[in-house]
């Protein structure tokens, strides 16, 4: 079968030859959909994060998946049900998260995860997974399930925010995205049924096709050239929650200063080592005096992948459209790989997917 590898040497993803892999006791065999790009994938190509399997030279990519079950080979599962796969797999046998069904609560070196580090990813023809790593996608949204994956991220981080405040009543009005990427827009329009007033936080000049999305789904863009994150409250309002998706290191203290009182910020943008100032009095007062709360979100769980196929049904198509900028075929899958201006969601396309 065909597969998309990027090598130990390699500066640009490959078409490779693999077997198609055999399911073992407990796993089926799903024929691939379609696999979407992201950040993590550049990075996992340009060597700045994750890692080959042990004893190969190469790993295939892609995290964010969508198949049709060819194989069910006794799971729960018929043929030609789609599914989407988690990500993360023991990295050798079980272990104490694994077995409490909280593997995105693992710390380094207690998880692979596949197409990042220690594990072949979903971009291939077929892919085998144990039955309890597959989510069923209802045939209706097929096509756009590869972004049950980063829907599920967004999930994730909005229920720990959501947990960091129960304590007392928190009924939150207004929320601000640091970020216009694909993350941060699928954000915006997964929050715009629960926040009367949604913000989203971009470097980009118009006209911009992000902005554009952005202003469709009825939410304000605020320009980062014009107004920083610390200025937001005063040029718009203090926010209940502040979604940080960059991974622009100062965002996480500017993050605090934008807060309204019993705020709470949501990070999850990885940074590069970076040494700055900050006024660490000031923020920890306000963190203190204002019961603020940060709370960092990796990766994401079964029941978070539940419930982003839910919150993609309900998303409306047109955004949908307006988000995927190009799905492209195996013999064209270097497109997916651009990353300019123009380009807000990609995916690679190894079989268009019929309804049985």
């Amino acid at each position: 079968m065909k597969a998309i590898a990027v090598y130990d040497d390699g500066e640009e993803p490959v078409v490779i030859d693999k077997p198609r892999p055999e399911p073992g006791a407990g796993e089926a065999l799903v024929r691939t959909l379609r696999v979407g790009v992201d950040g993590t994938d550049h990075e996992v190509i340009a060597g700045g994060h994750g890692g080959t399997p042990t004893g190969e030279d190469h790993i295939v990519l892609g995290h964010e998946a969508v198949g049709v079950v060819e194989d069910p080979n006794d799971t729960p599962f018929d043929r030609g049900d789609v599914v989407v796969p988690t990500v993360r797999r023991p990295p050798n046998g079980a272990n104490e998260y694994f077995a409490r069904g909280e593997p995105d609560m693992a710390p380094d070196g207690q998880y692979h995860e596949r197409g990042i580090v220690g594990a072949h990813g979903f971009m291939a023809e077929y892919f085998t997974s144990p039955a309890e790593f597959l989510v069923e996608v209802p045939p209706s949204i097929a096509e756009w399930g590869f972004l049950v994956e980063p829907a599920s991220i967004t999930e994730k981080a909005l229920e720990h925010a959501a947990a960091s405040r129960s304590a007392f009543h928190w009924d939150p009005e207004s929320a601000l995205v640091l970020g216009n990427g694909s993350l941060g827009l699928l954000t915006v329009a997964m929050l715009d049924p629960d926040f009367d007033r949604v913000y989203c936080l971009g470097r980009r000049e118009r006209p911009d096709p992000t902005i554009d999305v952005i202003e469709s789904l009825g939410a304000t863009y605020v320009n980062s050239n014009d107004t920083s994150v610390s200025a937001v409250p005063d040029a718009h309002e203090p926010m209940d929650l502040v979604f940080e998706a960059t991974g622009y290191a100062p965002h996480a203290f500017e993050t605090i200063e934008a807060l309204a009182p019993n705020g709470v910020g949501a990070l999850l943008g990885v940074p590069a080592d970076w040494e700055f100032e900050v006024a660490g009095g000031r923020l920890h007062r306000e963190l203190v005096l204002h019961n603020k709360a940060l709370v960092g979100s990796v990766n994401s769980g079964y029941e978070h992948f539940e419930a982003a196929v839910e919150s993609l049904a309900a998303l409306p198509e047109s955004f949908l459209t307006d988000l995927v900028t190009g799905i492209h075929p195996l013999d064209e899958f270097e497109a997916a790989f651009v990353d300019d201006d123009t380009t807000i969601k990609t995916a690679v396309e190894f079989t268009a997917y019929e309804e049985r």
